[in-house]
C-alpha cells in the first residue's frame, strides 16, 4: 500500500525520487549475499492472454485495456511500437512512468514525457501489482497490460503482449502490417532475444570476468551475423516488417548512447557498422519508432537507476547522433 508520505501535492502523483530514503531499485543490500555471475531476469507472473474470441477470459475489446510503460524500458518501448504500426492508440490506452526510479519502483510523477496516472490514480506501479495480487512482494517490470473492467493486470509478460496486439486486434489494425505472420514466427522468436536483447544485460550485469567476456563475445558475434545479413536486405527477414525489427530496434537505439559505455558493450559502436547502423535510421524514420523513442528518458533511467554500476548517478551530455542521416535502404 502506498503511504500518504509517497504522494505529493492533491494530483496524487508520487512523491519525489530519493535514493537516500528508498534506496534502489532491487538493491543488493537486500539480495542474497552472494550475487549469481550471470545475469538472471526476473520471472513474469502474470501471463494472461488477450483473444479476439474471448476464450481466455481477456476478450479483444476497444477502450478496455491500457498498458503502462516507460519509453527507458526496451520491453515496454517494443508494446507501444506495435500498438502505433498497428494503429491501436485510440484502442489501448497508454500511461508513461517516470524514467528514474528508486527503491520504490516505476512512479507516476508530472514531467516531461511522462505523466500521473489517469485510469486508477496510482501514485507508484505497484499498487497495480497489489491490486491484482494482495501482498505481492516480487519484481515490478514495465510493460503492464492493465484491465480496465476487471481491475487487475493481464499481463507483464512483453513478449505476449505485442504477440496479441498483432494477432487478436485484426478487427481495429485494419491489415496495417503483417508483424507476427505465421510462417516467419519460428525465426522471430528466435532471433534476436538470447544474444542480444538479453545479452547486453548479461554483459552489464555479469558479476565475473568470465561471464562478462563469454557475453560480449557472443553478443557482438551475433550483431556482425546481422550486420552481414542486413547487406542484402532492408529488413531482418526480408523485405516487409515484422516484430523481429521492433525487438531488435529497442537494443539498437539505446546501444551507443547506454550499452557501450555504461554495460560495458565496447567492442564497437552500432554507428561503426555500415548496415545495421543505416537499417537503425531506416527504422528511426518511421513514426512508430521514432515517435516512442525517447533518449533522454533513457539516459536518464539507466545512468541514474543502476548506483552499482555508476554510483555518481552522473548522466553523460554524448553521444552526438545524426540519426535523420540519409540511408539510402529502401533500394534493397
Amino acid at each position: 500500500m502506498t503511504t500518504t508520505t509517497e504522494r505529493t501535492g492533491r494530483s496524487g502523483g508520487a512523491s519525489p525520487v530519493d535514493f537516500e530514503v528508498y534506496g534502489d531499485y532491487g538493491g543488493r543490500p537486500k539480495a542474497a549475499a552472494k550475487q549469481p555471475a550471470e545475469f538472471s531476469r526476473p520471472a513474469y507472473p502474470f501471463q494472461g492472454r488477450i483473444t479476439a474470441d474471448g476464450s481466455s477470459g481477456y476478450p479483444a475489446e476497444s477502450g478496455r485495456y491500457h498498458l503502462y510503460v516507460s519509453w527507458a524500458c526496451p520491453w515496454a518501448q517494443r508494446t507501444a511500437i506495435v500498438r502505433k504500426l498497428l494503429g491501436l492508440e485510440d484502442v489501448i490506452s497508454l500511461s508513461i512512468v517516470d524514467p528514474v526510479r528508486d527503491g520504490r519502483g516505476w512512479a507516476f510523477r508530472e514531467g516531461e514525457g511522462h505523466g500521473l496516472d489517469a485510469i486508477n490514480g496510482f501514485a507508484l506501479l505497484r499498487e497495480a501489482y497489489e491490486a491484482t495480487e494482495p501482498r505481492y512482494d516480487g519484481h515490478m517490470s514495465v510493460p503492464v497490460l492493465w484491465d480496465k473492467q476487471a481491475g487487475r493486470i493481464v499481463s507483464n509478460n512483453f513478449p505476449d503482449i505485442t504477440i496479441d496486439m498483432e494477432t487478436q486486434f485484426g478487427r481495429w489494425a485494419g491489415g496495417r502490417h503483417q508483424l507476427y505472420p505465421a510462417e516467419l514466427r519460428p525465426e522471430i522468436n528466435k532471433v534476436v532475444y538470447a544474444s542480444v536483447n538479453n545479452g547486453v544485460y548479461r554483459s552489464g550485469f555479469a558479476t565475473t570476468q568470465r561471464a562478462y567476456h563469454e557475453a560480449v563475445t557472443e553478443l557482438f558475434a551475433v550483431l556482425d551475423q546481422l550486420d552481414e545479413r542486413l547487406a542484402s536486405r532492408r529488413f531482418l527477414l526480408g523485405p516487409a516488417l515484422t516484430e523481429a525489427d521492433v525487438r531488435l530496434w529497442v537494443t539498437l537505439a539505446r546501444f551507443d548512447a547506454v550499452y557501450y559505455s555504461h554495460f560495458k558493450t565496447n567492442l564497437r559502436r552500432i554507428i561503426d557498422y555500415e548496415n545495421l547502423w543505416g537499417y537503425a535510421r531506416d527504422l528511426y524514420a518511421l513514426a512508430a519508432f521514432r515517435e516512442t523513442t525517447n533518449f533522454d528518458h533513457i539516459k536518464r533511467h539507466y545512468y541514474t537507476t543502476h548506483g552499482s554500476i555508476n554510483p555518481t548517478r552522473i548522466v553523460p551530455d554524448g553521444p552526438l547522433l545524426d540519426w535523420s542521416a540519409p540511408h539510402d535502404r529502401a533500394a534493397l
